[in-house]
């Protein structure tokens, strides 16, 4: 047996970017082939598609996860990595999506209506798109970013046109099921409409969608009965009908006290999409004129509700009287606000340039580090995100990137000290503003950066002594170390 089900909770997860790769090109006859290292691939996107075949959120409820592909390692000679595929979940039309603080990102509302959940990694660059002058061969890449995860909420509200209120067993089952071709199960007992119906309806040339949702009863604006769990299927709606009992025999229900009654349960009731249902326009509809006592009682309280300023029709859908009335009324309501009402999928774009003295990245004091700072920015919490800190050469680039976009200028002017804790995306690095981040040097070997040397710049200068050595460029290590501070540079290059 089908389900309904028009609330779930997903976690969706975007694929990841793969990795850049360090590559140098070795070919024989060809010693400075120069670095090759593809790009890694960026990771899959989670699109919400809307569809007009899907009706229920069902599939949803019993897989709530979805993940989507990573992209693929850059490989050596320039071969870039594999993107992931995009993975696309199909939803309802009326579809919102909320996030875990029931903020509303999106309303799907349209036949291919597309929105995306979740945004996939980009793919790290690979050494050869990171070669510059001063660095012609680097020996590092830049790694993937993780894809986008989070946990969302996806609420089905029904899109029609008219939406069905009343008690439980005041016949709006089977005033739909007259008025169009829905079938909904219909009883002598309450509480028979447990799930929200749809039904399409024809009058003359206008043809418009009428909801059903289950009866509401007083208390449903605070949580009782069925009705406060689909209210939200009448949101969209442009014109609420109360469809009342004339024929009800319950003691202490009259047609004007059930209408006072949803009246106020309809005021107490704020919708999420905003606006208010007390404000949208009403039709009452006295139903099962085919009693007697009932058409009495209805010629009797009509024109007290009409004096109110809401329209009465009174209707039997066992006898069908009424109903063409009733359907040619509400035609007209409903196309007066299509009239007025904006274009659906009419998009507008929305362009916010970036002020042109905007440093893209806000400095921060650290509430848990005493002296600490925190650097907040979508780039330099990217460009962390992107480096292996297990190659100090990565790490030297990472500075010098910080220093181009302001960040230590910034951190100075902040106050900072020598050794201060600086954090930036989770990482937290001891800040040095001796560190010549930014300035072009000379680096000794791939994958080292001297600023970065833990043995201080001597070590540095002995390590390249030594190399030069092994190759035999020298007959033997040089006599004396450079004095702390002191960096031995070759002038002009063998």
């Amino acid at each position: 047996m089908s389900r309904f089900v028009d609330r779930v909770v997903i976690h969706v997860s975007a694929g990841s970017g793969g990795n850049g790769c360090a590559s140098v090109h070795r070919e024989k006859f060809k010693p400075l082939g120069g670095p090759d290292g593809g790009n890694g691939g960026d990771g899959g996107d989670i699109v919400l598609v809307v569809d007009s075949g899907v009706h229920t959120l069902l599939d949803f409820h019993f897989r709530p996860h979805a993940h989507a592909t990573n992209g693929k390692q850059g490989q050596g000679s320039n071969r870039d990595g594999a993107a992931g595929a995009p993975l696309e979940l199909r939803v309802p039309d009326g579809t919102v999506v909320l996030d875990e603080d029931g903020e509303v990102l999106r309303d799907l509302i349209g036949n291919g209506t597309r929105f995306a959940a979740a945004r996939g990694g980009r793919g790290g660059l690979g050494n050869a798109a990171l070669s510059s002058k001063a660095r012609k061969a680097p020996g590092f890449a830049l790694l993937g970013e993780p894809g986008e995860a989070r946990d969302l909420v996806l609420e089905l509200r029904s899109v029609a046109d008219v939406g069905l209120v009343g008690f439980p067993s005041a016949g709006k089952s089977s005033l739909i099921s007259v008025l169009s071709s829905a079938r909904p199960k219909i009883a002598e007992y309450p509480f028979t409409t447990l799930v929200p119906n749809l039904g399409v309806v024809t009058a003359g040339e206008s043809t418009y969608t009428v909801a059903d949702v289950p009866g509401l009863i007083p208390g449903a604006s605070q949580g009782k009965g069925l009705g406060l769990d689909f209210l939200r299927h009448i949101e969209r709606c442009a014109v609420l009908v109360h469809v009342v009992d004339c024929a009800t025999y319950e003691p202490g229900r009259d047609p004007v006290s059930d209408v006072d009654a949803l009246e106020a349960e309809l005021t107490r009731y704020t919708p999420g999409l905003g606006g208010s249902l007390a404000d949208r326009p009403r039709v009452v509809v006295l139903n099962k004129i085919d009693v007697p006592d009932a058409r009495d009682l209805a010629e009797l309280v009509g024109p007290d509700l009409e004096a109110r300023g809401l329209p009465v029709v009174a209707v039997s859908t066992a006898s069908h009287e009424g109903l063409r009335e009733l359907s040619f009324a509400l035609a007209k309501i409903v196309e007066e606000d299509r009239a007025t009402r904006p274009r659906l999928g009419a998009s507008r774009i929305v362009l916010r340039p970036q002020a042109v003295d905007e440093a893209g990245f806000t400095v921060l004091e650290d509430p848990e580090e005493p002296g600490g700072f925190i650097i907040r920015g979508e780039r330099p919490e990217r460009w962390v995100r992107q480096t292996a800190f297990d190659n100090d050469e990565a790490v030297g680039y990472l500075g010098d990137r910080l220093a181009r976009l302001g960040v230590e200028q910034a951190l100075a002017d902040a106050g900072a000290k020598p050794g201060c804790p600086v954090t930036i995306g989770g990482v937290t690095f001891d800040w040095e503003p001796s560190t010549p981040a930014g300035v072009d040097v000379l680096l000794y070997e791939r994958g080292h950066d001297p600023r970065l040397d833990h043995n201080d710049r001597v070590g540095a200068a002995e390590r390249k002594a030594a190399k030069r050595t092994r190759r035999g460029l020298v007959d033997a290590p040089p006599s004396s170390s450079p004095e702390a501070g002191d960096v031995t540079v070759d002038e002009e290059p063998s």
